[in-house]
């Protein structure tokens, strides 16, 4: 990607939201695990976690999706760009998906329209934290990187 920012001045507030959002994901795993707890792995009880309806299985996946994406924001290296990128949008599929089949048999998630949004905006600030948050060596950041700097420098 020769457009994608490399080492972008807002790297780690990009970098720490992708973080925020990974632990938002845990804190919501965990409650829906402890709510949902006793509906069974596919219960379309209507239990709401956070203001969200869920259930156990789409808790269970939302803590390992969380932990996953603290693990990368932590370890960084760029490994953090690209857990964002494709749990973002991973994210987004599910949230399109469960949009489509929301008052129908096929909701298995027992998602609710505040679910689907919710996913929404998780998946798209993974994915725009997955764009900012690249970092490289002065050498290898680009031309138009480079450019910049020797503006500001003169």
């Amino acid at each position: 990607m020769a457009h994608t920012p490399v080492n972008h001045p807002l790297r780690p507030i990009y970098r720490a939201l992708g973080a925020l959002s990974g632990l938002y994901l845990i804190v919501f795993g965990v409650v829906g695990i402890i709510v949902t707890g006793g509906d069974g792995l596919f219960g379309s009880a209507g239990d709401k976690v956070l203001g969200q309806q869920a259930n156990l299985f789409w808790s269970i996946i939302s803590l390992l999706i969380g932990a996953i994406v603290v693990i990368a924001a932590v370890v960084g290296r760029n490994s953090d760009v690209e857990v964002y990128k494709y749990f973002g949008w991973g994210l987004l599929g599910v949230g399109s998906y469960e949009l489509a089949v929301s008052r129908t048999d096929a909701n298995f998630l027992d998602f609710s329209i505040v679910t689907v949004i919710v996913t929404y905006v998780i998946g798209l600030i993974l994915i725009t934290s997955g764009l900012y948050s690249k970092v490289a060596p002065e050498s290898q950041a680009g031309a138009t990187r480079q450019a910049r700097q020797r503006q500001a420098q003169a």
